[in-house]
């Protein structure tokens, strides 16, 4: 069984290497890859990998689910777990900059991932602060995005929290950052582990073992953070090791994970939150149901 993460390891992914590490996976009969998207310097992306049967699961946002399931040859893939509960994410510029809200995006640059619905949800932000949405679009590698905000290369960029924040804060960078929520965007679940609808129903006992140990591992990182991080510690890059602080990054993630209750499950509501939201602001029409898009039955055995 295999995994594509959706960028190198961080505490997002936390649970896996733990599972990993502790034999939850073997415990479980289950022998598990976990596919570092630097391996290939993201040449297929996560999702690509999903689609083309490469591998059983992908880290990737909620918009994925909904970009597979709507683009012409479709791909039918579901979030069958979603590894924070909260959005963590924010888009970012340097405190140093004069760009002191959303709207001052205008005319600047942002360096973009390239996902199908990213630019557009970005403008929208922009728009919804009273601006024109009109920001300058760049595309650099998708694993040194991070670099051109630190470089001055770019003005914003999207970032997780509670892991490039970390990092800024552990050099004494200064970030002011603007969360999607606070400016009208009912977000969605990021990250997700997506899983092809075929091979849900053809493995699901597999697949259910593997969300169970799974969810073992990041219950492990909520009561034990500093021996996570420390098992984390030895698949980061040396350039995460030496410039984050593992076990802080660790416990600002947590809280995200959820609880034992709570873990991997998403809300029907707020996934038609955001799907009414993308479609209310043409970023998305064709989508036919949340349905095809998420399930819970995997964590639970039962029902949407």
């Amino acid at each position: 069984m295999s995994i594509a993460l959706d960028w190198t390891p961080n505490t997002n992914h936390t649970g896996f290497f733990v599972a990993q590490e502790l034999g939850y996976y073997e415990n479980a009969g289950l022998q598990v890859q976990i596919i570092d998207p630097s391996a290939d310097q993201y040449a297929t992306t996560p999702t690509k990998k999903l689609e083309l049967g490469q591998v059983d699961f992908a880290i990737a946002p909620t918009e994925s689910a909904i970009s597979l399931n709507t683009k012409s040859r479709k791909a039918e893939a579901k979030a069958v777990a979603a590894i924070l509960q909260e959005d963590a994410s924010a888009i970012a510029v340097l405190a140093s900059s004069d760009i002191n809200r959303p709207a001052a995006l205008d005319g600047r640059s942002y360096a973009s991932y390239g996902a199908r619905y990213e630019d557009k949800i970005v403008q929208q932000m922009v728009r919804n602060d009273g601006g024109r949405g009109e920001i300058y679009l760049s595309y650099p590698d998708k694993l040194g995005i991070w670099n051109t905000l630190l470089e001055n290369k770019a003005d914003a960029t999207w970032i997780f929290q509670n892991w490039e924040g970390v990092e800024a804060e552990t050099q004494g960078i200064e970030l002011r950052c603007f969360e999607l929520g606070n400016y009208g965007i009912p977000y969605g679940y990021s990250p997700v582990l997506l899983a092809l609808a075929d091979q849900i129903e053809s493995r699901r006992e597999a697949y259910q073992a593997f969300l169970q140990a799974t969810k073992a591992g990041y219950l492990h990182a909520l009561e034990n953070p500093e021996s996570a991080a420390r098992m984390l510690g030895a698949f980061v890059t040396a350039h995460d090791r030496e410039r984050i602080d593992l076990v802080k990054a660790q416990k600002r993630t947590n809280p995200y994970y959820g609880t034992a209750q709570t873990w991997g499950q998403m809300d029907a509501a707020r996934v038609s939150r955001f799907v009414t939201w993308l479609k209310a602001n043409n970023i998305e029409s064709t989508l036919e149901a949340i349905e095809q898009i998420f399930t819970n039955e995997l964590l639970s055995g039962s029902g949407t």
